[in-house]
C-alpha cells in the first residue's frame, strides 16, 4: 500500500521557518516533520511514498537525494577525489517526488499524482501533523466500512490555559484544558482509487468539494482517534513538539 503526503503549501502562518524552507522540512528533534510522518507509516509496514511537492519542492528532492549521505559516516579523500561511506544507514523507503505546482490546491495536488498511485486502496495525509495513530487499525476500520474514503477525526485540546472564576477568585486553573468536544479533520485518510473522480482540477480544495460530496453520499466514514495528535501551524506548535521530543514524551514515536 502507498501513502500520499501533501508537501506543497506555503505555510504562511509559520513564516519564521517557511521563508527559507518548505513547511514539511521544519525540524523536530533535528529531523524534518516529513520524516516523522513517514516513520509513523513505516513503523506499520508502509514504505512506498508519493510526496506532492510545490513551494520550494526542490529542497525536498535534495533532502532525499542526499539522505543516505546525511545518515552515514563518510570519508572524503580529497587527494584522490573519492568518497567512502561507512555504516550506511537507510530506510526501506521508496519515495516518488512529484512537482504538483506552486498554486495548486490540496485536492488538485492529490489529483496530479493519480498516475503514481496503484489502482488500489491508499493512505493520504498532510505534511505537517503527527499522531500516535495505529495505521493498521485505521486501514482495517476503513475496509470494514466499505466506503470510498475514511477520515481520521480528532479532538484537539484547548490552545490556552483555562480559568474557572467565581467572585473574582480563580477556583481552578488548567494549563492544557480539553477542547470544545468537537471532532475535526486530523488527516490520515484511507482512500479508494475512485476518489479521483471527485477531483476536477488544480483548483479543487480537498476539504470542500470532494469531502463534502462524499459526506452527502454517505461514502465517507470517520475513524475516531482519541490519542495524541498535533499539527504544526505556528511557531508555538513547532516549539511544543520540539519540547515533547527532547523530553522523551513524543507520543507519536512508535519506532
Amino acid at each position: 500500500m502507498k501513502a500520499v503526503i501533501l508537501a506543497g503549501g506555503l505555510g504562511t502562518r509559520i513564516s519564521e521557518e517557511t521563508s527559507s524552507k518548505p513547511k514539511p522540512l521544519i525540524d523536530i528533534g533535528g529531523m524534518p516533520i516529513l520524516w516523522h510522518i513517514m516513520k509513523i507509516y513505516s513503523s506499520y509496514g508502509i514504505n512506498d511514498f508519493v510526496i506532492c511537492c510545490g513551494y520550494k519542492g526542490y529542497m525536498i528532492k535534495e533532502y532525499f537525494a542526499n539522505y543516505s549521505l546525511h545518515m552515514s559516516d563518510v570519508t572524503f579523500d580529497m587527494k584522490n577525489n573519492s568518497m567512502e561511506v561507512h555504516h550506511k544507514s537507510v530506510e526501506p523507503w521508496k519515495v516518488t517526488l512529484v512537482d504538483t505546482g506552486l498554486e495548486t490546491f490540496t485536492g488538485g495536488r492529490l489529483g496530479r499524482v493519480k498516475k503514481y498511485v496503484d489502482d488500489d486502496t491508499f493512505c493520504f495525509t498532510y505534511g505537517d501533523g503527527v499522531a500516535d495513530i495505529n495505521i493498521l487499525d485505521l486501514i482495517k476500520f476503513h475496509k470494514s466500512k466499505k466506503k470510498t474514503a475514511t477520515i481520521t477525526a480528532v479532538q484537539p485540546p484547548g490552545r490556552f490555559g483555562m480559568l474557572e472564576i467565581e467572585n473574582d477568585n480563580v477556583l481552578k486553573f488548567k494549563e492544557k484544558p480539553e477542547g470544545d468536544g468537537n471532532w475535526i479533520n486530523g488527516g490520515f485518510f484511507v482512500l479508494e482509487p475512485n476518489v479521483f473522480d471527485y477531483i476536477k482540477g488544480d483548483s479543487t480544495i480537498w476539504e470542500r468539494e470532494p469531502l463534502e460530496k462524499l459526506s452527502h453520499q454517505r461514502s465517507l466514514s470517520a475513524y475516531k482517534h482519541r490519542g495524541f495528535w498535533h499539527a504544526v501551524d505556528t511557531l508555538r506548535d513547532k516549539n511544543y513538539l520540539e519540547e515533547l521530543w527532547t523530553s522523551g514524551k513524543a507520543d507519536w514515536k512508535r519506532w
